[in-house]
């Protein structure tokens, strides 16, 4: 017996019988002896339909408003689990982010929780209740409701989690685990039976759907035994812990991400704080920069080639075209029909010739590579967004990620 904390997403509660789907799971563990708290997400594609119900109003709604209006996805969701699970027989609470105690910081759209007061939940679970909390919301300090942004509801199980010191968090999803590359294009993908924090989190990083990067930060920091699996069958998931062998898989998975733009800033004057010009600019914007290339100064000009997402293009192409006099640059050119494709495994650090494998791939596959990043458990390559699908197939099978053992 101990305290589980599972969280289903949009698609696990999609409609009456997918609700009655989860019920039923929440029941199985209940019923084991374990204090159940359920973080639910809302239903299908709610949210996009209630942004374009905003949308309809007033285009330029204050994100105060947004996040009033986004936050009762998750409400509905939440109080017909709980009337599922009524209707089965058992004992079951459904709370908002402020009921649940999840206090957020002030930036409305993509709120941070600074703190977590358990007391109302653990009031519910010494009643035997099943406590079903909404995913992606708090309130901050002026009793205003706040959203936590892309893959909130994740964060939340995270963070309620750790703040109560659960045994388990059970991420239930549309996929039964995380995959060496995503299933729907690699036919041939494996299902790991566990992976590292630090690979889980470079993978989510890098455009893999499972789970949301800041949840995998705030399970690694916390220590939150994670699992990921199937809201629709009962097999094994995958295990997100820290990480016990790098020798057995060089490379973890093989990952893809569309939401790229790249900018090359030209004939930028070759002297010092010129760079940092620039993306202080952009950081001021809160545009966050990936992938950074500057080219050899020649003729006391060079040229600075960085990438950004996709939704973050047209800012800042507009900042950077306002400041050309400060930068001293001639030009600014952009593509945004691009991808980043990325291989991940802690025992990369310790392998020789992993990046020439993985450009022999694209050599075989007449890639031709834009950019490239590494670290220690990394390799990304900006490639033409036509060929994206072809270079993951090429490197997960020149990487025999088909063959794993574990």
């Amino acid at each position: 017996m101990g305290l589980i904390v599972q969280k289903f997403g949009g698609t696990s509660v999609a409609n009456t019988e997918k609700v009655m789907n989860a019920a039923n799971r929440v029941i199985d563990t209940y019923k084991k002896g374990n204090s159940v708290v359920v973080i639910v997400s809302a239903q299908g594609h709610t949210t996009d339909e209630l942004i374009d119900k905003a949308m309809e109003i007033n285009s330029n709604a204050s994100k105060r408003e947004m996040d009033m209006l986004l936050s009762t996805g998750e409400q509905i969701s939440i109080a017909l689990l709980a009337m599922a699970l009524e209707k089965l027989g058992y004992p079951a609470v459904s709370l908002t982010g402020y009921q649940a105690g999840m206090y957020t910081d002030s930036n409305y759209g993509n709120a941070r929780i600074k703190s977590i007061n358990t007391e109302r939940i653990f009031k519910e679970l010494d009643k035997k209740n099943i406590v079903i909390v909404a995913g992606f919301q708090g309130i901050n300090k002026y009793d205003d409701i706040t959203t936590l942004g892309r893959g909130g509801s994740d964060t939340t199980a995270v963070a309620l989690a750790a703040a109560l010191k659960a045994d388990l968090c059970e991420i239930y999803t549309d996929v039964d685990g995380v995959y060496t590359a995503d299933p729907r294009i690699v036919m041939n993908a494996r299902k790991l039976k566990d992976i590292s924090y630090d690979e889980m989190l470079e993978l989510a990083s890098l455009g893999a759907n499972v789970l949301h990067n800041r949840s995998v930060e705030l399970a690694k920091k916390y220590g939150v035994n994670m699992v990921v699996r199937s809201s629709f069958n009962k097999d094994e998931g995958t295990v997100v812990k820290e990480v016990d062998s790098v020798e057995k898989m060089i490379v973890r998975g093989v990952t893809r991400d569309d939401d790229v733009a790249r900018i090359a800033v030209l004939g930028i004057e070759d002297k010092p704080g010129k760079a940092f010009q620039l993306f202080s600019l952009l950081a001021k914007e809160n545009i966050s920069v990936d992938l950074i290339i500057q080219s050899i100064g020649r003729e006391d000009v060079k040229n600075i080639t960085f990438t950004v997402s996709r939704t973050n293009l047209n800012k800042a192409l507009d900042t950077i075209n306002m400041n050309l006099g400060l930068l001293g640059a001639t030009e600014v050119k952009y593509s945004d029909k691009l991808s980043k494709v990325s291989i991940v495994g802690a025992g990369m650090v310790n392998h020789p010739g992993v990046a020439a494998t993985m450009f022999e791939a694209l050599y075989d596959a007449s890639i031709n590579i834009h950019m490239i990043s590494t670290s220690e458990i990394k390799i990304s390559v900006l490639i033409d967004a036509k060929d994206a699908e072809k270079a993951v197939n090429f490197i997960h099978n020149k990487f025999k990620l088909d063959q794993i053992v574990e």
